[in-house]
């Protein structure tokens, strides 16, 4: 099976807007039961791309803990595909940390909201070899012994919150548990060999009756089908082939920062075309829809007048066969042949011999 790798921006976004979709990959990445995800205001990051690749999306979560009980946590969801600075990371968790969306109000107190945070990656982090690593914080005492009477609390969770960092490149698909499973779809040893949009998947990787994974495989499928999305992997494929570009003729280069700016420029003049490009076609595809949605009213339309006249004929053919009815049975009753009723009125014989007087 061919679908389109969400390693991609486009496709990215285009899997997680399925909250079913989203539900289950968070879930198995926090390995608790989401029975709600929303996404939060101003959630798809940087659509304007600048030096480097970063995607965002903002999830409000409610958990429900093997207790039973719920509650409501925010996940901020970070996708890169070239090494980035720390502190780029840093400032986004900056935002959310400033952000009074965030703030819970009660009758008591207000805090912020627990706060986890997913960075899917499209390089490796230094030597950790674990392709999923759990980063998470914990309370002690002077004595260096775990703190855990009193907590979770709400002061504490406001100010710490935890970390689950993935490394594409180290998923090479070995399936061990439900989180390998759901990753598997990001495996980069599928690529298809002339062309990185696509993954290829084994058709009975998953069992058929896994009907998330089945979901999430014909999400991808519908992805690798759509114009659109095929059309923003090209754009995002020209942009990182103009950053490797720049990176190489910067070496080359040397230190003259003169010729580094007019290097610079130039690749932002390109992208800045590709992206006027981009929306020139998003633009026409829209005027093409709006096209084809008038046309389908304009037949909607057309055919509820054809089912109107057609009504109307049906109603006068019966009007006129009940005229020509009551025709006959008042001739009959006044003793005319068959013969003469069927001529006037155009009945059967058989029609008029049945006619009650």
């Amino acid at each position: 099976m061919i679908v389109a790798n969400p390693i991609y921006d486009s496709v990215f976004k285009y899997l997680m807007e399925d909250e079913r979709i989203a539900r289950t990959i968070l879930s198995a990445l926090l390995k608790k039961d989401i029975v709600h995800v929303e996404v939060r205001p101003h959630e798809y990051s940087n659509s304007k791309r600048d030096a480097v690749s970063m995607f965002r999306i903002d999830f409000g979560a409610t958990v429900r803990e093997v207790d039973g009980s719920e509650h409501l946590i925010l996940i901020e969801l970070q996708k890169t595909w070239l090494p980035t600075e720390t502190l780029r990371f840093r400032q986004y968790l900056g935002v959310q940390y400033e952000n009074p969306r965030n703030i819970v109000k009660d009758s008591s107190d207000q805090h912020a909201l627990p706060m986890v945070c997913v960075y899917l990656l499209g390089h490796n982090v230094g030597e950790i070899e674990e392709p999923v690593l759990y980063v998470r914080h914990q309370s002690y005492d002077y004595e260096g012994r775990v703190v855990t009477k009193g907590l979770p609390d709400p002061f504490v969770e406001s100010l710490t919150h935890d970390s689950i960092i993935v490394q594409i490149p180290r998923l090479h698909g070995q399936i061990n548990n439900r989180l390998d499973e759901v990753l598997s779809v990001f495996d980069q040893t599928r690529k298809e060999q002339d062309n990185q949009h696509h993954l290829c998947i084994a058709d009975d990787l998953y069992p058929e009756d896994d009907i998330e994974m089945q979901r999430i495989l014909r999400r991808l499928l519908m992805a690798a089908t759509d114009a659109d999305t095929r059309m923003d992997m090209n754009v995002e494929d020209e942009y990182y082939s103009l950053i490797e570009k720049q990176e190489t003729e910067l070496l080359l280069l040397g230190h003259d920062l003169a010729e580094k700016k007019a290097l610079l420029k130039q690749a932002e003049a390109q992208r800045q075309e590709a992206e006027a490009q981009r929306q020139e076609a998003e633009a026409q595809r829209q005027e093409a829809e709006a096209q084809r949605q008038e046309a389908e009213a304009q037949r909607q339309e057309a055919e509820a007048q054809r089912q109107e006249a057609e009504a109307q004929r049906q109603e006068a053919e019966a009007q006129l066969r009940q005229k020509d009815l009551d025709t006959a049975r008042m001739m009959k009753a006044k003793g005319f042949s068959v013969d003469v009723i069927a001529e006037i009125t155009g009945l059967s014989v058989e029609q008029i011999a049945g006619l009650q007087v």
